[in-house]
């Protein structure tokens, strides 16, 4: 008979492939857009077992609270600034067209308004190149280059947790506790290692591997794995 794969498993969701939201501290963004300038204040630095980056909790005057990823050098108490003419120090949100070219930024908008979408994983940061009428163009730190609304909004500084990926896990089993509170499986065995019962790609007990097979366009949802409908298939001339 067999049965679903981890892929389908993960997608009827289930108490085992539900992700465990309930213990993180809450979705990350930026203020809703305002025309004046407003200032809050960092009340707590959080850990959250969703993030790889520690959190700020920021409440600013007008009653709102948010949660950003904490930059580097901020401490409760500090003042947070969001709106035009807010000085260029870390943390503070101004539009890109507003900040200096050469900046480092995180947590860029892709529209704007969105609460940010870009950059947000802990010790990056992007960089402002240039400007030009209604685009701006930032360096991501995968050296890509891409353009962004001038409107769209960024927060000042380099993500705290520079360190993270610097200490090693040791121990596979270490690994597997980070990031089973994420609900991510860990580890993850390869499909020719597995029965029949449980992958397409499932062999004998032999040595013999199973291979990678290409896949019919019209396959069926629990057949559709490995390559997908290639254009062609066979040895080349």
């Amino acid at each position: 008979m067999g049965k679903n794969i981890i892929q389908q498993a993960r997608g009827k969701g289930g108490p085992r492939y539900t992700s465990p939201g309930f213990n993180f501290k809450g979705d990350t963004g930026l203020k809703k857009v305002k025309n004046t300038l407003i200032a809050g204040k960092i009340i707590d630095l959080m850990h959250c077992a969703g993030h790889n980056a520690p959190l700020a909790k920021i409440n600013y005057e007008d009653g709102e609270s948010i949660v950003i990823s904490a930059p580097e050098g901020v401490r409760v108490g500090d003042i947070i600034s969001t709106g035009t003419g807010a000085p260029i120090e870390p943390g503070n949100v101004l539009a890109l067209k507003d900040i200096p070219d050469g900046t480092a930024i995180y947590n860029i908008e892709l529209r704007p308004g969105d609460g940010g979408k870009f950059c947000k994983t802990s010790g990056g940061c992007a960089r402002m190149l240039t400007k030009t009428g209604r685009f701006v163009t930032v360096m991501l730190p995968s050296k890509k280059e891409k353009q962004f609304n001038a409107d769209c909004r960024a927060v000042i500084g380099i993500i705290a947790g520079s360190g993270r990926v610097e200490k090693p896990f040791l121990k596979a089993g270490h690994l597997f506790h980070r990031l089973r509170v994420k609900n991510k499986v860990y580890p993850k065995t390869n499909a020719c290692c597995m029965n029949a019962v449980d992958h397409p790609f499932g062999n004998k007990r032999s040595s013999r591997k199973a291979k990678n097979k290409s896949c019919s366009k019209n396959a069926p949802p629990g057949r559709k794995v490995g390559t997908l409908w290639p254009r062609r298939t066979g040895k080349r001339d």
